[in-house]
C-alpha cells in the first residue's frame, strides 16, 4: 500500500476517534442513569447485569475479531461493529423492561468487543512506522480523554433534562459519523494471503468464548455469592475450556489464537503486564469514586470533579509520551515511570482522610492519569512491534482482552476485600456500641450514598431518642480502612509490574517498517 496523503490519514483516523469515543462515552454515561433505569424498569436483581452482559459479550468478542480481522482485514470488520453498536444502542433506548435493556447491553457489548479488537490494530495497519504511528496515536488518546471526562457529567445531564433513554440515543449521531468516516477513508487492508479458502477455527472460538465467559461470571458473582457450588462450577468450567484451547490450537491449521506468540519474551511479558495494569486501573476507577462519596461523604458533584484531573491526565500523559518515547534510549523506561507512578499514588490514597485537602487529593489523581497515559499506550504499540505484522491484530486484541481480564480479577479481589473487611469492621464497631440491632441497616455502604435511607434510618432513631450520625460516622470510618487495604493491594501489584519489567527484553522503535500490500 503506497502511503496515503496527510487528509485521507487524517480523515480515516477521525472515524477511528469517534469509534473510541462511542465505545468511552457509553461506559461513561451509561453508569450515571443506571438508578433511573432501575426506578423505572424496576427490576433491581438484574441491576448488575446491566454492565454484565456488556462485558461479558465484549471480553469474548475481542480476541475473536482481532484474530479475524488479521486474515480477512479490518475495515469491513470496524464499520459492522459500529452498525451493530449502534442498532444496540437504539435498542437500548427503547427498551422496555430490564430483561429487554440487559439483552440489548449484551448486543452493544458484542459490538464493542469487535470495535476494540479491530480498531486500536487499524493504527499501524495506516501508520506501520511507529515512531509516525505515535504521534497520531494522540488523536486516539484525545477522543478517550474527553469522552471519559465529559461522560459523567454529560450523562447526569441528559438523565435529568432528556431522560435516560437519551443516554443511548448520543451514540446514534457518533455511530453514523464514525460509519462515514472509515467507509469512506480507510484503506482495506490483508496481511495473509490465503490459496483457496480458509478455514475459520470454530472450535477455538467456542472454547474462548467459554473460557473467558465463564471466568467473567466467576469474577462478577464471587463477591456476593462466595465459594459457593455454583462459583467452583465456573471455576472447573473455565480452567477445562483454557486447557482445551490449547489443545485445540496446537492442531488448528488457522488457529485463531496463535500460541507461538506465547514463546515470544516480549509478547509473554507484555500480556502479564497487561493483565496486571488492568488490575490496578479497575481497582482505582471502581473504589476511588465509593471511597470519597460513600467515605467522605462528598457530594456526587465535587466527587466528580476531583476525578476528572485523572481521565484529563491520561490524555496528557498519552501525549508527553508520544513526546518523550523517541528521545530515550529505552523505551520501557516510559513503563517503569507510569506504573511506579500508580504505585505512589495508590500509596497516597491509602493515606485519604476525611480532612485531607482536597488539593492534595487532585494530585494523587494526577500521578493516576499519568501513570495510565504512560502505560496504556506503549503495552499496544510495544506488542504490536513484538508480534509483527502476521500477528498484529490478535497481538493488540490480548493486549486489550487481559486487561479487561486483569480489571476482572481486580474487582472481584478488592470487591470481595473491601466487602469482607466492611462487614467485620462495621460489625466490630456497633457491638462496642451496644448497637448490633442495626446491623442490617448498615452492612451494605451503599446507606453511605442513598441519602434517602439515610434520612429513613435517621428518623427511626429519632423516634427511639438516637443519634444516627454516630452510627454513619461508624459505617464511614469502616468503609475508608476498608478501601485503604484494597489500594494496598494495588501497590504490591504495581511492585510486582515493576519487577516485571526487569524481564522484558529490550524492544526497538523501527524507523523503517516494510509497508502491507493493499
Amino acid at each position: 500500500m503506497q502511503a496515503q496523503s496527510f487528509r485521507k490519514s487524517l480523515l480515516a483516523m477521525l472515524g477511528l476517534a469517534f469509534v473510541v469515543m462511542l465505545v468511552a462515552l457509553d461506559q461513561t454515561v451509561v453508569g450515571t442513569a443506571l438508578p433511573t433505569i432501575v426506578a423505572e424498569l424496576k427490576g433491581f436483581d438484574l441491576y448488575a447485569w446491566v454492565a454484565t452482559s456488556y462485558l461479558l459479550a465484549s471480553v469474548i468478542t475481542v480476541p475473536i475479531f482481532g484474530r479475524l480481522g488479521d486474515h480477512f482485514g479490518r475495515k469491513y470488520f470496524v464499520i459492522a461493529a459500529i452498525t451493530v453498536f449502534t442498532l444496540a444502542s437504539a435498542l437500548c433506548g427503547v427498551a422496555s423492561s430490564m430483561l429487554f435493556l440487559v439483552l440489548a447491553r449484551g448486543l452493544q457489548g458484542i459490538g464493542g468487543g469487535m470495535l476494540v479488537g479491530t480498531a486500536f490494530a487499524s493504527v499501524p495497519d495506516l501508520f506501520p512506522e511507529p515512531h509516525v504511528r505515535l504521534r497520531w496515536q494522540v488523536m486516539i488518546s484525545s477522543a478517550f480523554g474527553i469522552a471519559n471526562a465529559i461522560g459523567p457529567s454529560l450523562g447526569g445531564f441528559l438523565t435529568e433534562y432528556a431522560g435516560w433513554r437519551s443516554v443511548f440515543y448520543v451514540n446514534l449521531p457518533v455511530g453514523l459519523l464514525g460509519v462515514y468516516f472509515v467507509g469512506r477513508h480507510m484503506p482495506l487492508i490483508r496481511h495473509h494471503k490465503h490459496e483457496g479458502p480458509m478455514k475459520l477455527d470454530w472450535a477455538g472460538a467456542l472454547l474462548i468464548a467459554a473460557s473467558l465467559g465463564s471466568l467473567q461470571l466467576f469474577v462478577e458473582l464471587l463477591p456476593t455469592h462466595g465459594f459457593s457450588g455454583g462459583m467452583s462450577l465456573l471455576a472447573t468450567l473455565s480452567i477445562a475450556a483454557f486447557i482445551g484451547l490449547i489443545f485445540c490450537e496446537k492442531r488448528a491449521s488457522h488457529p485463531i489464537l496463535p500460541l507461538d506468540m506465547f514463546s515470544n519474551p516480549a509478547l509473554a511479558s507484555l500480556f502479564s503486564l497487561a493483565v496486571l495494569m488492568g488490575f490496578i486501573m479497575f481497582a482505582l476507577i471502581f473504589y476511588m469514586p465509593l471511597l470519597l462519596q460513600g467515605g467522605f461523604g462528598l457530594a456526587p458533584n465535587a466527587a466528580g470533579l476531583l476525578m476528572t484531573p485523572l481521565v484529563v491526565c491520561i490524555t496528557v500523559g498519552s501525549i508527553s509520551n508520544s513526546r518523550l518515547l523517541t528521545r530515550i534510549p529505552n523505551p520501557a523506561w516510559m513503563l517503569y515511570a507510569g506504573f511506579a507512578l500508580l504505585g505512589f499514588s495508590a500509596i497516597g490514597i491509602t493515606t485519604l482522610k476525611q480532612g485531607t485537602p482536597h488539593a492534595l487529593m487532585a494530585c494523587y489523581m494526577v500521578g493516576s492519569g499519568l501513570g495510565l497515559g504512560f502505560v496504556l499506550p506503549n503495552l499496544t504499540i510495544f506488542a504490536q512491534e513484538a508480534a509483527g505484522r502476521a500477528h498484529l491484530g490478535i497481538a493488540t486484541a490480548m493486549i486489550q482482552s487481559l486487561r479487561m481480564v486483569g480489571g476482572m480479577v481486580g474487582t472481584a479481589l478488592v470487591g470481595t476485600l473491601v466487602n469482607h473487611m466492611y462487614v467485620s469492621r462495621v460489625r466490630s464497631a456497633l457491638n462496642g456500641v451496644h448497637a448490633m440491632h442495626w446491623f442490617t441497616h448498615l452492612n451494605d455502604p451503599q446507606i453511605l450514598i442513598d441519602k434517602a435511607a439515610q434520612t429513613q434510618l435517621a428518623a427511626q432513631l429519632h423516634a427511639i431518642g438516637q443519634d444516627s450520625a454516630v452510627l454513619i460516622e461508624v459505617a464511614r470510618s469502616s468503609l475508608v480502612s476498608s478501601i485503604h487495604m484494597g489500594q494496598a493491594l494495588s501497590v504490591v501489584v504495581a511492585i510486582i509490574a515493576v519487577w516485571q519489567l526487569r524481564r522484558l527484553p529490550r524492544l526497538q522503535l523501527r524507523r523503517k517498517t516494510e509497508q502491507p500490500s493493499a
